[in-house]
């Protein structure tokens, strides 16, 4: 019997991916996404894909209804997979727009593991694979909100996989590092929308490195990787018995994961400053 998995987040880069990686090996996927149309475009490469917006309680509802109707009331994995980056100065960030980004890569985090730990503790097994960065263990200018919320990620898995020692419900934290994706395409929309650049006091760093970001992360960039590496490492925690609690993926996590351990916090800020 194939196992089955939820992933949320599925429009573009990391949960496209990995929901089509995992569909070929075999896995019933369970794809979400947003948007409508993103949702006809995954079934129409079949996919079973539904609509499901982790802001809204009532798009949760319906999306776990069909897919457990589905499964027969169970559910291997789920990988919470949807977020994205405000960028932006903590003095210049709204307060709205740090709302905002809290209630997609935590709340809605949040609410879908709430929801399908029940159904994990009854069937007596499950994974759940929550995805963080390299900015929930190091932070960087400009990045606040994100680092922020993924810090916020770090701190439920890490108390989850206590709550739940004994219950054979895995928990694995997903750190990915730079992935080519549309998420800094999709982070620069929000930084337009919410900061005001021509009023704030890092008007030149704004202009010189978030807004020209995509253009210095060309193809040829050594740390930037491929949507692959994060979808070998999700099947690695999902296959492997018992996974590991934690798993990095791109070399710029194995490396500013090791200076956060080893280094001085002075040290590492005079480094962070300089990336």
């Amino acid at each position: 019997m194939k196992k089955s998995i939820l992933i949320t987040g599925c429009s573009s880069g990391i949960g496209y991916e990995t929901a089509h990686y995992l569909h070929r090996h075999g896995y019933d996927v369970y794809a979400t996404a947003r948007n409508l149309d993103d949702v006809e475009k995954l079934r129409e490469e079949g996919l079973n894909a539904l609509r499901l917006d982790v802001t809204d309680t009532d798009s949760i509802d319906t999306a776990l209804e069909s897919v457990l109707t589905q499964t027969g009331g169970t559910l291997y994995a789920l990988f919470n997979n949807a977020g994205y980056g405000q960028p932006g100065a903590l003095e210049d960030l709204p307060s709205e727009a740090l709302r905002e980004q809290f209630e997609t890569n935590v709340i809605g985090l949040h609410e879908m593991t709430k929801r399908i730990i029940p159904v994990m503790r009854a069937q007596g097994y499950g994974r759940i694979i929550q995805h963080s960065s390299i900015l929930g263990l190091i932070s960087l200018r400009f990045r606040g909100a994100y680092n922020a919320s993924k810090y916020a990620i770090e701190g439920l898995c890490d108390t989850l996989r206590l709550e739940l020692q004994g219950s054979n419900i895995r928990v694995v934290t997903m750190n990915t590092g730079p992935i080519h994706s549309r998420f800094r395409e999709n982070a620069t929309k929000k930084f337009l929308q919410y900061i005001d650049i021509e009023k704030s006091v890092f008007i030149k760093e704004y202009q010189e490195e978030v807004l020209a970001r995509k253009e210095k992360k060309s193809e040829s960039d050594p740390f930037t990787k491929e949507p692959i590496d994060v979808n070998k490492k999700v099947l690695l925690a999902l296959e492997k018995e018992p996974p590991r609690p934690r798993y990095y993926v791109t070399s710029a996590t194995h490396i500013l994961g090791t200076l956060k351990r080893l280094l001085p916090t002075a040290w590492l800020d005079k480094i962070l400053l300089r990336v």
